[in-house]
């Protein structure tokens, strides 16, 4: 593995340096540089520090992994891949996302999931270990998000207007979710186990990563979101 030191380096740079190097890469003392990772296919970068906004922007396939925070746009647009963060993360994380997988370790800020899309087989999935902002699963159209609401510091699990606009995928929130005002156009129902093992191999995967357990995540109440397809707010949206 080649190790980078990212002290006094721009964005640019950064870039240009991480397209020309064969392998994997370690990135040292990073401090927010943008845009680290963007379209890369399969290889595995580790960043030790605080990658900048478009960490992993149209993600084709690389795996990257943050021990530290990060900013704004994680994984914006991506396809395929992951993005594992060791800590919490900025406002709009996998706008639009594709394909692959984003999993927190803490909190996520604002619009986490806006616009993320499914298609065949390629269904994207977002895993929040704290809480997230408002506008959560905004415009959802296709995939999973999942918010497990263990750092919420007495907050509720999810701030205001969560799935707003909604027409398709998932949204798993480990809480009963009974201060929780959702919108008139999803169903917000207490999850069963047939609701639960559908996500059971993601929560493994992502215990195994950050050592937790997921039976004990999955002993807890979990609050299944979905559109309503009987709403006709869903044709605004979703082509006949």
């Amino acid at each position: 593995m080649r190790k980078i030191d990212t002290v006094g380096m721009d964005f640019e740079a950064l870039n240009a340096l991480l397209r020309t190097t064969q392998g994997d890469t370690e990135l040292e003392n990073c401090l927010g540089q943008r845009f680290i990772g963007a379209g890369m296919g399969p290889r595995r970068i580790t960043i030790r520090g605080v990658p900048g906004n478009a960490l992993g922007a149209y993600l084709n396939g690389a795996s990257i992994e943050v021990f530290g925070n990060a900013q704004d746009a994680v994984g914006d647009t991506m396809n395929a891949g992951s993005i594992i963060v060791h800590g919490s993360i900025g406002d709009t994380a996998g706008y639009a996302m594709r394909g692959g997988k984003i999993y927190v370790e803490g909190n996520a800020g604002y619009r986490a999931g806006i616009h993320m899309k499914a298609y065949r087989e390629h269904v994207p999935v977002i895993v929040i270990g704290g809480r997230a902002g408002s506008f959560l699963g905004e415009y959802q159209a296709g995939g999973v998000i999942i918010v497990l609401g263990r750092h919420t510091d007495g907050r509720p699990i999810v701030s205001n207007f969560p799935c707003t606009g909604m027409h398709g995928g998932k949204l798993f929130l480990r809480s009963s979710c009974e201060t929780i005002r959702f919108p008139d156009q999803v169903t917000a129902r207490a999850a069963q186990p047939e609701d639960l093992e559908e996500i059971r191999g993601i929560l493994e995967e992502y215990c195994g990563i950050f050592g937790l357990d997921a039976r004990d995540l999955l002993q807890a109440p979990f609050t299944v979101v979905t559109p309503d397809s009987a709403n006709p707010y869903r044709q605004m949206y979703v082509p006949n």
